[in-house]
């Protein structure tokens, strides 16, 4: 793109956001410049740039566009459905990204480093998911696996599905989650029941119950840190 320096009054070339990546790299653009390589086309009269800077405006900063849904983005002048769709698979690529990274450092023996992890993508559930959290000899997270999804009030859980899939993964150990819609991560009767469950099968079978963690709004219940389970 060719643009007239209004103090020198000479031409110079101007890269599009999709160039300048090209040929200096990602790390070379700003955010509005990132996204613009991203949706690639402008609308309305706005070039690609323009847009963004419009998208990053109305989301408030880059952590807002996280909030925002396929819907949301499709209310923002210029925004149709195939950029809206584009930006959110991005945006959760990115997060994937970042959350596989920080779990490689992760020690999962913890119960707050295991409710912290996991905090923002179950506190807000509506439905009891109950995820198993399968962990190696040196309580690094192997992979994770939602068993069960139930009512506002309660999943069903089966002790024999949680061992096939720990076994079939290899894991030296394992740890419960389970979320409480209602914000209150106090454990209820059943949750006793299914804790010692599972902790004395798992000591026939030598794969060690290491904690159940229910989680709540902002908070946590462990069964370890408690001392129900030893």
């Amino acid at each position: 793109m060719v643009y007239e320096n209004i103090i020198t009054g000479v031409k110079e070339e101007k890269l599009l956001p999709y160039e300048k990546c090209l040929q200096h790299g990602a790390m070379s653009l700003d955010n509005a410049e990132l996204l613009a390589a991203i949706i690639r086309t402008g609308t309305n009269g706005l070039s690609s740039i323009q847009l963004a800077e419009k998208l990053l405006e109305s989301a408030g900063n880059l952590k807002g566009l996280y909030d925002m849904s396929v819907s949301e983005l499709m209310q923002i002048k210029g925004i149709g459905k195939a950029k809206a769709v584009q930006i959110c698979c991005i945006l959760e690529l990115s997060r994937r990204i970042a959350k596989q990274k920080a779990r490689e450092r992760l020690d999962f023996s913890n119960a707050e480093t295991i409710a912290g992890y996991y905090m923002e993508d179950m506190r807000h559930l509506e439905k009891e998911h109950l995820v198993l959290v399968m962990l190696d000899n040196r309580c690094r997270l192997i992979r994770d696996k939602v068993l069960s999804v139930g009512t506002s009030t309660g999943s069903m859980v089966s002790v024999r599905e949680i061992f096939k899939e720990a076994l079939d993964n290899r894991a030296a150990s394992v740890v419960l989650l389970h979320n409480h819609p209602s914000g209150n991560p106090s454990p209820s009767r059943e949750d006793m029941k299914v804790t010692r469950s599972v902790m004395e099968a798992g000591k026939i079978i030598g794969i060690e119950l290491l904690d159940h963690i229910v989680i709540g709004d902002n908070s946590y219940f462990s069964f370890k840190q408690m001392q129900y389970i030893n």
